[in-house]
């Protein structure tokens, strides 16, 4: 799951680092994500693991790292 979400990080984070050098509980905004790009980083996470962000999931905190975006799509999946 985290090597995906690595995948789709690098495609839509827009992020100034690569993405390969970040470990999974780096903060993510630190590394440049912006909250534009954390929206358009959260509906490609949608399409690719067919899930729904709930209302409550959409802060910053959801997506500070890999290890947190991994944990929210878990708990999405059941």
């Amino acid at each position: 799951m985290k090597d995906k979400i690595r995948a789709i990080l690098a495609q839509e984070g827009k992020l100034g680092v690569d993405v390969a050098t970040l470990k999974d509980d780096d903060d993510l905004y630190a590394a440049g994500l912006t909250s534009f790009a954390s929206v358009q980083l959260m509906l490609a996470l949608e399409d690719g693991f067919d899930v729904e962000f709930s209302e409550k999931m959409l802060g910053r905190r959801t997506f500070q790292s890999i290890a947190t975006i991994a944990a929210a799509i878990a708990e999405l999946q059941g």
